[in-house]
């Protein structure tokens, strides 16, 4: 038996029904191939938690990826918005299914159905986050960093939210935390990828934010590099610090067991603005990372400051 992912095909056990083992190691398989820095974090966590973790993200991966698709396939014409909206409805149709119980012989539903076993995780979240996603089929800038906080909560902020319930938690505040952290997380993809955005004609950063650095749409999608616009970015990288600041003061509210992974993954993405000030804020002809021994160079330090919170 074997399946295929976005051109990569995964081969499980033979058989004729698909095992739960089989389920959670594909959800495994895609989680490494697509988020190396998610995955690297998972596994820093109890044996238990990693099978759900990997059965949330692929299901949040798929549910990109098809809107990813049928936005390339809406702009190529070969699909109308017509059919993508009704090709996100059957979506929604099978989640509630899953939830329902419904068994359907699909490897991410079937560890998914699972999960929900194990973990209260509210179905409202998944469904937001595919209405976030589907923002982007017909995208039209944000006017205000009030618009652009619900893009974020959506398509970030609710993984936070339903990762918090697999993780544990000894206070409901640290759900407030855990959205910062999505928020934080969102707005430095936003400013990673802005040089890729523009490239699909996007700005995702609030207009607001243009006129009040001074900074046309015209420049932006020039990419010109001055100092109106290196302003700009100075604003948003720090607008994303405090989210980041919020979202530790969260982690030690986590069960002791989930604080270290949380952490290294809070850690390397907020390192990922490090990157853009070293490349003179330069996005648009440099995409901002961190090398996978960077991301290792961090752990020792984590680590030390997690024991000591514990």
């Amino acid at each position: 038996m074997n399946y295929s992912y976005n051109g990569q095909t995964v081969f499980l056990d033979t058989g004729k029904k698909l095992s739960l083992t089989n389920a959670y190691e594909y959800c495994r398989q895609i989680a490494k191939y697509h988020a190396k820095t998610f995955y690297l974090a998972t596994r820093f966590l109890p044996k238990r938690q990693q099978n759900p973790i990997f059965a949330m993200y692929a299901l949040l991966r798929t549910v990109d990826d098809l809107v990813d698709l049928a936005e390339d396939k809406l702009t190529n014409g070969q699909l109308t918005l017509e059919e993508i909206n009704r090709s996100i409805e059957e979506w929604k149709i099978r989640l509630r299914e899953c939830y329902a119980g419904t068994h359907r012989n699909d490897p991410i539903l079937t560890a998914w159905q699972d999960t929900l076993r194990h973990y209260v995780i509210p179905i409202e979240l998944p469904l937001d986050l595919i209405d976030g996603v589907a923002m982007d089929i017909e995208f039209n800038p944000f006017e205000t960093f009030d618009e652009l906080y619900v893009y974020c909560y959506k398509v970030a902020s609710v993984v936070g939210l339903m990762t918090a319930e697999i993780f544990g938690y000894s206070d409901k505040q640290a759900l407030k935390h855990a959205i910062d952290l999505g928020i934080a997380m969102q707005l430095t993809n936003i400013l990673r990828d802005i040089g890729e955005d523009v490239d699909r004609g996007r700005i995702y950063l609030p207009l607001e934010d243009l006129r009040r650095f001074n900074y046309s749409r015209e420049e932006f999608m020039s990419k010109t590099v001055n100092r109106n616009f290196t302003d700009l970015m100075k604003f948003q990288i720090e607008r994303a610090r405090k989210y980041y600041a919020s979202a530790e003061k969260g982690i030690p509210m986590l069960d002791k067991e989930s604080r270290l992974a949380v952490s290294i993954s809070s850690r390397n993405y907020s390192d990922i603005l490090k990157a853009i000030e070293q490349n003179d804020y330069d996005v648009f002809t440099r995409r901002a990372y961190r090398s996978f021994y960077q991301k290792l160079s961090t752990l020792p330090s984590i680590w030390l400051k997690t024991a000591i919170s514990n």
